[in-house]
């Protein structure tokens, strides 16, 4: 009798056992119910993104491909800055890193050894319509890694184009013509040149923006620079976009209180026509849109000029971009992603969400007819193929200093061929933190 109830029992518990392990077992898979009524096991992709990203347009590109794939996409968050840095690494190190990574391009994508941690996509047939500048921003050793994740940003100028129709001027494409606009303007009794070097990083612009031109004069420039084979206060073309800087200041067309303003109230002076250009990343238009949405067909944008007029083009910030982390057990759902991200629907689905402040580093793709009137005016040198880079994204060197160098340089304090030489010094000590070659 007690030897039939234990065994009853026995039953009972390994029936339960088995019962909360089917359960168990279904509550850690989601189920997607296929076309012949069948249930069929949804497959997970995770997906480490920084939490200063923008996320609406990313989400809607998400929940458009989860409703056309049997995949969920699930977005994780990691600090930005230095603390975010390390948390990659850390995770790679580990073998703990999500599917897909976001990551910047350039030069910190360099730091986190490309070949060991990420899938190769050079193969794949999605990534044939990648801009060619991009894949160099995600490549090591000839394979490449990565697809842009946002939009591309231009350095160059912001103009007002109601002042400029007003004062019968034309978009200048030499230097020349810009000094011949700006004397314009100041007779004119406006701001010709938009100084905001209280937020010193504004004061990059001008040196940053001309790297278009450095490299149309001398091609090897970036990885001469990058060998230590060249200096920019011995190299003419290089040392040309200091000396653009200085000229600005000593003829007189900057504000007379640059050092004293700010960022937000150059974009003010912009889209009020008291000031009629800015030199300036194009990420600002998305500042402009909040404050002053009634003036954003007024704001155009031209590169900046070279001095001459046959060699005219962008020079182009590359975005982040998503890569497959090479241990991923999901490789194949993770590129299919990828794929739907880069395709026509998915640029579609992102910038229905977040308005691009550039055209995407992707070939064939349009965008809808309410982009930024700046914006259009860039495209022209994306379908010309007249775009480089910013040397950053060519050059892991870039010295911590150059904001207060280029301040220095802008408001006369310094010589163009001064700045230069403090800035070669500048490099030189970050290119040894890195171990370069040749330094």
């Amino acid at each position: 009798m007690i030897r039939n109830k234990k065994k009853k029992i026995a039953s009972i518990l390994l029936s339960s056992a088995l019962m909360a392990g089917i359960l168990a077992g279904c509550s850690s898979k989601e189920e997607a119910t296929s076309g012949g009524g069948k249930t069929a096991e949804k497959e997970k992709v995770t997906f480490l993104i920084d939490n200063q990203t923008q996320l609406d347009g990313i989400n809607a590109i998400i929940n458009a491909f989860e409703k056309k794939n049997n995949i969920k996409v699930e977005i994780e968050t990691r600090p930005g800055g230095s603390e975010g840095d390390n948390i990659i690494k850390t995770r790679l190190a580990t073998g703990d890193m999500t599917d897909l990574v976001w990551n910047n391009s350039g030069s910190q994508l360099q730091a986190l050894n490309p070949e060991q941690n990420f899938v190769d996509l050079s193969k794949e047939p999605f990534m044939e319509n990648i801009m060619d500048d991009y894949k160099d921003a995600v490549s090591a050793n000839g394979k490449v890694f990565g697809i842009p994740g946002t939009p591309t940003n231009a350095g160059g100028w912001l103009y007002n184009k109601k002042v400029y129709a007003e004062l019968g001027l034309s978009v200048p494409k030499t230097w020349d013509e810009l000094m011949a606009n700006n004397e314009k303007i100041k007779q004119a009794g406006k701001t010709a040149v938009i100084g905001t070097y209280k937020d010193t990083w504004t004061s990059q612009v001008i040196v940053l923006a001309d790297n278009y031109n450095v490299l149309a004069a001398d091609p090897t420039f970036a990885d001469d620079f990058t060998a230590n084979k060249a200096k920019i206060a011995t190299t003419p073309a290089a040392l040309r976009s200091f000396e653009k800087l200085a000229e600005v200041y000593k003829k007189g067309y900057l504000n007379k209180d640059f050092l004293a303003t700010g960022y937000d109230a150059g974009l003010k002076m912009l889209a009020d026509g008291t000031g009629v250009q800015y030199p300036m990343i194009t990420f600002a238009l998305a500042n402009l849109a909040v404050t002053s949405p009634d003036k954003m067909q007024d704001i155009g944008f031209f590169p900046q000029p070279s001095d001459t007029a046959d060699k005219n083009g962008l020079t182009v910030w590359m975005p982040a971009g998503i890569f497959i982390n090479k241990n991923s057990e999901h490789i194949e759902a993770a590129k299919k992603f990828l794929e739907f991200y880069v395709s026509q629907e998915g640029v579609d689905l992102y910038t229905s969400k977040i308005k691009p402040t550039g055209p995407v580093a992707i070939k064939g793709i349009t965008l809808s007819d309410d982009v930024y009137t700046a914006v259009k005016d860039m495209q022209p040198y994306f379908e010309s193929g007249k775009t480089t880079p910013a040397l950053e994204f060519l050059s892991p060197v870039k010295g911590p200093n150059l904001e207060q160098i280029t301040t220095q340089v802008g408001s006369g304090i310094s010589s163009a061929l001064d700045g230069a030489k403090l800035y070669d010094k500048d490099v030189e000590k970050q290119a040894k933190q890195l171990g370069l070659k040749g330094w």
